[in-house]
């Protein structure tokens, strides 16, 4: 169904920029400047868990959560980084396909704080 806002642009490729890197870039196949930073929000938040309905299990092919990958976009704000834990994606490295939930739960919000940006981060990121 692709990801909100881009529903036409249905194969990227995950990128993890170093082997100890805890984000990744999810990058478009066919449109260059179109790419996601996206992260396992366990590392973040131990507690998140993913309300998937039994649906959509089945149109991923799998057979529980525990055999899909659970990503989330990630977005700085100001000198913030934030996840997007109400749009999170599951995917079936397997299969190679995944879907993007839009959760209606209210305990999950579009810019949970992941972490404060430092000084050389910042100037990275400028």
């Amino acid at each position: 169904k692709g990801i909100l806002g881009f529903p036409y642009q249905k194969k990227y490729v995950l990128l993890q920029p170093s082997a100890d890197s805890c984000f990744y870039w999810m990058q478009a196949i066919n449109r260059d400047g179109l790419a996601f930073l996206v992260t396992d929000p366990s590392m973040f938040i131990p507690s998140y868990r993913v309300p998937i309905k039994t649906e959509q299990m089945r149109e991923l092919n799998l057979e529980s959560l525990d055999k899909g990958q659970v990503l989330v976009i990630v977005n700085k704000n100001q000198n913030t980084l934030t996840a997007n834990l109400q749009g999170p994606l599951v995917i079936n490295a397997k299969k190679c396909v995944g879907e993007q939930l839009v959760l209606s739960d209210r305990r999950f919000t579009a810019r949970e704080p992941l972490m404060e940006l430092g000084a050389a981060a910042k100037m990275v990121s400028a």
